[in-house]
């Protein structure tokens, strides 16, 4: 976020010498800078950990060279072992590291045999970084390795090796690598694995990798999955439409594959009558949660495709506009991509860039459509009748939003709602809007605010539960349509975040269990209303504090109790601290809130994704609907990784 020139400038004392430079050895600056790596040290971070590890024993399948994974969640829940029975990471001395091989790819980054393609056709951990992250993130690892005829074994501490590379014994079975590794609790805000998130990664890559068998073993819960999945992604496009609860708008589903230049694609779609769009995709076997360069093509070549058959048999709806968004509303797909050089966008893998992907997959979706929907007339129809559907609700949506809009309007030459404290910068993306808890925060925050680019509007109360509500309800009450409003986006199937006034939309609430209650009824809405808010990261969360600790002229501020105590410790034992705690945003002045959650300098942001929209669409459901038994069904099996509640 760009800022004036003056924003954040401190003059430092001293001369600036080269003893001021720090140089970071070894794997020092991973274990300094963990986000850089794994996106950050939160629960995604922390299983982001064992996805690095399963994904190397996944290369050795794409290789030829492996058909069996095993991961087990040991019974403390904080430690995991890695297990296939693929080639076996090298343990013979570098030729010019002068030590073990296995050392070099467990201590170095950027060191693996995926740089070529000479061991590996095509690879997901191809910036070399992944098994040396998760060692230098990781207060122990074991590596043992079953190859040239015996068992190998090294261990690390905090990315170190303890000794070097030993030989164990003589072994005459199937070669293999074996990763055992415990996340750093000093690094990590928590190190309790979730059981159900690893099952649910595993499956995943055992439906996009059909020959694949995986095994989990949780031996928190003394449970056993086998996870394989022959039919491949048919089978789970099956999976995913039957969990959504989502109604086929046509039994048999468009599937198409092909593999030419070193890139493959494979699609299965289906339209359904759900008012989203679901599209998961794979690069190389690895979730691309933020799309990019292969899902433009998917997209570009279904609108063709449609758009192609109803011009060739002359189908056109009076008195509407097919939009490409109504071609997609509906649609559940999955396409899994292959690429000898993938480019993705971070170590994380979330988008991919590759500009050729998008003509690859256009030029197979394209024409393979629109013969599929030529060769099948009756489910064309279905697919066709769904499409102009969508696209009256839409216009029917819209009307009805001018509507209640010209009702509110009285008269006024603009829109936007009273309460909103708007910005005077004309910058879209530069501006931010933050949506706060009460009036008495509103108008601090109001007094904090860079008047330039942020904006303020206070919500009164919490806001209307929006789960299974229509359209036209939601705008009837006052709070949400304050929002809308403000927003300029509309809503639903109207929603356009072209005009969308604010970079960024950033959920401040008090740190407590209200505040929490009226994120959770914020997120609900966006995530029924407005998803694609969150699809093209323009929602935040912000992290006020909630305690202050004050020594002498200095202070420091805490978001949460471990926080704190974290601070505390590392105070001269001489100093006595004044510690305040925040019961809301409302006991902060003005200049305490621009320090700590309103200057981007200082502050500290929570991006909101939806990493698994139909867990997310589960969890939305059981929170919210109508059903209290789901509810509280949900909060018993959910209430062991829940700590330091504040009630």
């Amino acid at each position: 976020m760009t800022t004036t020139a003056t924003t954040g400038v401190k003059k430092t004392n001293g001369n600036y010498t080269g003893q001021d430079i720090t140089v970071l050895k070894g794997l020092e600056a991973v274990r300094h800078r963990p986000a850089m790596y794994i996106g950050g040290v939160d629960s995604k971070g922390l299983h982001h950990l064992v996805w690095e590890i399963v994904d190397n024993s996944v290369d050795e399948y794409l290789a030829g060279e492996a058909d069996k994974i095993t991961v087990t969640l040991h019974k403390d829940g904080s430690s995991i072992t890695v297990t296939d029975n693929g080639r076996g990471i090298p343990v013979d001395k570098h030729p010019e590291e002068k030590k073990s091989t296995l050392e070099v790819i467990l201590t170095t980054l950027h060191a693996g045999g995926k740089f070529s393609s000479k061991n590996y056709a095509r690879s997901g951990g191809l910036h070399g970084v992944g098994s040396s992250v998760v060692n230098a993130l990781s207060s122990e690892m074991i590596a043992t390795i079953r190859r040239d005829k015996a068992e190998w074994e090294q261990v690390y501490e905090c990315g170190v090796p303890t000794g070097r590379v030993k030989k164990l014994r003589s072994y005459q079975g199937t070669s293999g690598t074996t990763i055992f590794f415990r996340p750093d609790a000093s690094i990590f805000s928590r190190t309790t694995f979730n059981a159900d998130t690893i099952r649910q990664h595993l499956e995943d890559i055992s439906y996009i990798h059909g020959g694949l068998q995986i095994t989990f073993i949780d031996e928190v819960k003394k449970e056993k999955y086998e996870l394989h999945h022959p039919d491949g992604i048919a089978a789970y496009l099956e999976k995913m439409t039957e969990e959504a609860k989502k109604k086929p708008v046509h039994e048999s589903f468009f599937s198409a594959e092909k593999d030419e230049d070193g890139i493959g694609v494979q699609v299965v779609l289906r339209w359904t009558e759900a008012t989203d769009e679901q599209i998961r995709s794979y690069v190389n076997g690895i979730r691309t949660h933020g799309g990019g360069t292969h899902e433009s093509g998917l997209k570009g070549g279904v609108a063709k495709a449609v758009r192609n058959y109803m011009d060739v048999h002359n189908i056109k709806p009076k008195g509407v506009n097919i939009t490409n968004d109504d071609i997609r509303e509906g649609m559940v797909v999955i396409l899994s991509t292959f690429h000898s050089d993938p480019m993705f966008q971070g170590q994380t893998k979330e988008k991919l860039n590759n500009s050729e992907m998008t003509s690859a997959v256009d030029s197979l979706v394209r024409p393979t459509l629109e013969n599929w929907l030529n060769g099948n007339p009756s489910i064309a129809d279905a697919v066709v009748g769904r499409i102009v559907l969508s696209a009256r609700a839409r216009e029917a949506s819209r009307a009805a939003v001018a509507e209640v809009t010209r009702k509110k309007a009285g008269g006024k030459k603009t829109n936007l709602p009273g309460k909103l404290i708007d910005c005077s910068g004309r910058n879209p993306d530069e501006a931010e809007l933050f949506i706060v808890e009460g009036d008495s925060a509103g108008g601090t925050a109001a007094l904090g605010r860079n008047s330039r680019y942020q904006a303020v509007l206070p919500l009164k109360g919490k806001i209307l539960n929006t789960e299974g509500l229509g359209i036209g309800k939601i705008l009837k009450n006052q709070e949400v349509s304050n929002l809308v409003e403000s927003l300029g986006t509309g809503i639903g199937p109207n929603f356009d975040v072209h005009r969308l006034r604010y970079g960024k939309v950033i959920l401040l609430t008090d740190a407590d269990s209200d505040g929490y209650h009226i994120s959770t009824l914020l997120l609900t809405f966006f995530f029924r209303h407005m998803p694609e808010l969150i699809r093209q990261e323009k929602l935040f969360i912000a992290q006020p504090p909630l305690y202050r600790i004050s020594v002498g002229r200095e202070n420091f501020y805490a978001l949460d109790d471990a926080h704190k105590e974290e601070l505390l410790s590392g105070l001269p034992a001489n100093r006595k601290p004044e510690i305040v705690r925040f019961k809301g945003l409302g006991e902060m002045d003005a200049k305490q809130l621009k320090e700590t959650t309103l200057d981007p300098n200082n502050r500290i942001l929570l991006r909101v994704d939806i990493e698994n929209l139909v867990e997310a669409d589960e969890t939305f459901h059981q929170l919210l609907g109508k059903d209290a038994s789901e509810r509280y069904r949900l909060i018993m099996d959910e209430a062991t990784f829940a700590d330091d509640v504040d009630l």
